[in-house]
């Protein structure tokens, strides 16, 4: 098994005050579906987002598919990266001014040089995938939200990425869209993506995690498979997370 990706002791504090990573370390296969989970405010996302140098990190190493990441932050390296690796958002993040097939195709025709015929094949299979083949030609504003989620999603793989990380994807959800989302998510997870999941979402992670990272405080606190995390969690603040969420 290759390693997508390696974080050694790494730490980040804002402003100097409370570390919001505390010594995380952690690695992730190729092929393998992570998810971090966690209270309000335990590092989850920063932890994400030091995976694709939206956050810089202060101490520790980082190794991004094979592409180190130090804490000076080099730019060529994060464009490396961000080629490789893919990032959905609580925002959905799109262009309201471009078609939903334009905001698929711009990256891979500005950064890969794919050609635009090309680019707009694989964009209206991935909308196909997605299950939202008939919204190519709408603008965001005319899409649910659940919908613009999904077109998030279809533009994160229209670069081809070896790794997907998901930000909470579904908070910004009504209730009723979030399963279509994590339906999308399911099946990309059966085709072998790569995925570091942030989510609140028990029963999807449950069924669709191999291993879950719980966060508190900027510290790991329990990293195991998902059955033993769901059914026999190690650690006292582990259950009482779970005892809560289930309530």
């Amino acid at each position: 098994m290759t390693i997508a990706v390696r974080a050694e002791s790494i730490t980040k504090s804002f402003n100097g005050s409370q570390k919001a990573l505390d010594q995380v370390n952690l690695s992730v296969n190729h092929g393998e579906v992570l998810v971090v989970m966690g209270p309000s405010g335990s590092g989850k996302s920063t932890l994400i987002r030091t995976f694709n140098g939206l956050e810089a990190i202060d101490a520790g190493q980082l190794k991004i598919v094979g592409i180190p990441l130090d804490t000076d932050q080099d730019e060529r390296q994060i464009r490396r990266i961000r080629r490789r690796v893919g990032m959905v958002f609580q925002q959905f993040n799109l262009f309201p001014h471009l078609s939903i097939l334009d905001n698929i195709t711009l990256a891979p025709i500005r950064v890969r040089k794919i050609s635009k015929a090309n680019a707009e094949e694989r964009a209206r299979g991935l909308l196909a995938q997605m299950g939202i083949a008939d919204q190519a030609m709408k603008y965001p504003s005319e899409l649910s939200g659940g919908q613009q989620q999904r077109v998030a999603i279809a533009r994160a793989l229209a670069m081809d990425p070896e790794l997907m990380l998901f930000d909470e994807p579904t908070s910004a959800l009504d209730p009723e869209r979030v399963k279509e989302v994590l339906d999308a998510m399911r099946r990309l997870a059966a085709d072998g993506m790569t995925m570091i999941v942030v989510t609140h979402e028990l029963g999807f992670a449950r069924e669709v995690a191999d291993r879950v990272l719980f966060m508190d405080a900027g510290r790991v606190v329990e990293l195991t498979d998902s059955s033993t995390f769901f059914t026999q969690a190690k650690e006292e603040r582990s259950r009482r997370f779970l005892n809560q969420m289930a309530h």
